[in-house]
């Protein structure tokens, strides 16, 4: 069975769904539904908060199960709830600046020393 989108591919606006039916008697009910907000998330964020439900939302685990850091645990968070239409209390984009620096420096590309004078500046222009 195709998995349900809930953006369209086009235009990113919400899609509908027309019909219910049950797969065991047949019976449908069509109208228009609301997929709910969790049909809001691509993949990769549905992915994610299955993890962190099973994780039973220890980051900790989480952290173990995708092999990422808490960082990241916590920017994909907030990517979540931004899709679902919750407030942060952070621009999206100084999430990504702060993880793309967060990326830098475990590549190696950047020191401890730049990350850190980097996530000082960021922070600086946030407060």
């Amino acid at each position: 069975m195709a998995r349900l989108i809930g953006a369209c591919p086009s235009c990113d606006s919400p899609m509908i769904v027309r019909r219910l039916e049950c797969p065991e008697c047949g019976t449908g009910v069509d109208g228009h539904f609301d997929a709910g907000p969790l049909a809001r998330l691509n993949r990769e964020q549905l992915a994610f908060v299955e993890t962190f439900l099973r994780a039973r939302g220890k980051i900790k685990d989480v952290e173990e199960e995708l092999g990422i850091s808490y960082p990241t645990v916590v920017a994909r968070l907030n990517d979540v709830l931004v899709a679902l239409g919750f407030e942060t209390g952070e621009d999206p984009r100084d999430a990504e600046r702060r993880q793309r620096i967060l990326d830098e420096l475990a590549a190696g590309r950047i020191s401890a020393a730049e990350a850190a004078e980097q996530l000082r500046a960021l922070a600086a222009r946030d407060g």
